[in-house]
């Protein structure tokens, strides 16, 4: 009997509760602990958007959602496993558990569609190393999903779906953002602002969107240049240029949790009011069996091509 496929699904990871700030924290900063005022800023934004974000629960429901559908789908069965980046279970963690469970082949996939080797290559990076130390097993990894078509298929009718909250939709500008990285990554031939382009781009494209713009979110307060414009002032530039609506479409989130319920529910929705602006913010993606679909498809295309990282 052929043995499973691992199936490991790799996330950002996220406190559970207020308690757990401090240590995901420290963790997010390499072990050096945040000051006073960084930890209370974090805590703030927290209990501002109910004191817990869902994000545990919301990437627990997609891993299960993953795993039924390639277990449902007539192809070679898979074994769940969830390694997170920030929190426990640790991807390395995940990895050591497939090897004790005796799997010899697994394929890791990140719920973040465009690839960054400072995002997803650090997620590939861990799982690697830990697999390579413990002599199995054999990882296939996901690159990027970004142009899967289901993806692409759930993103744009959620732009739809938006466009359609607003007024008048043929006057409204969609901004599709995604996490900012620092901006040395445009000196390391990195494909993150590309990817980021080809999937905005696409969308914009089945929907003939006349007015769009790409912008950045939730940059990290590092003392280096991040990548640019900030989605707030986005905002501001299109409130100078007659724009009265605004969809905003955080393409490079997957789920419901702190860079959204609080940078554009809370943050950026403020900044519009303000300036006398109409946001409205496309769904996440969640657990939305369609979207699932979609990393389901990325899994086994995966499989199927064979490639080695």
């Amino acid at each position: 009997m052929t043995k499973p496929l691992g199936l490991l699904v790799m996330a950002y990871g996220t406190p559970r509760n207020l308690d757990e700030v401090l240590p995901y924290y420290t963790h997010i900063r390499r072990g050096r602990a945040p000051s006073d005022e960084q930890l209370a800023d974090l805590v703030g934004r927290y209990q501002a958007i109910g004191g817990v974000s869902p994000l545990t629960q919301i990437t627990d429901a997609q891993a299960r959602g993953i795993a039924a559908i390639l277990n449902s789908d007539g192809g070679r069965p898979v074994r769940l496993y969830q390694g997170m980046k920030h929190t426990a279970p640790y991807i390395e963690d995940a990895v050591a558990a497939m090897h004790a469970d005796g799997l010899d082949e697994a394929i890791g996939i990140v719920l973040a569609p465009h690839y960054s080797h400072m995002s997803v290559g650090g997620y590939q990076k861990a799982a690697r190393e830990k697999a390579e130390q413990l002599e199995g097993p054999k990882l296939k990894l996901v690159n990027q999903w970004h142009l899967e078509p289901a993806f692409l298929d759930i993103l744009t009718s959620r732009v739809r779906e938006a466009l359609a909250a607003c007024s008048d939709p043929s006057k409204a500008v969609v901004v599709f953002s995604a996490h900012s990285l620092p901006e040395r990554i445009l000196q390391m031939n990195d494909p993150y602002v590309t990817q980021l382009h080809e999937s905005g781009e696409e969308v914009a494209r089945r929907l003939e969107l006349k007015h769009y713009r790409f912008g950045w979110q939730s940059a990290g307060q590092t003392g280096e240049p991040w990548m640019g414009p900030d989605i707030l002032d986005v905002l501001r530039s299109l409130k100078e240029e007659g724009y009265e609506e605004v969809v905003s479409c955080s393409q490079g989130f997957v789920a419901d949790h702190l860079e959204v319920l609080y940078d554009i529910d809370i943050e950026a929705q403020q900044v519009a009011k303000e300036l006398g602006i109409h946001l409205v913010r496309t769904r996440q993606m969640n657990d939305d069996k369609a979207f699932l679909q979609a990393l389901a498809d990325a899994v086994r295309k995966c499989e199927r091509q064979g490639v080695e990282e």
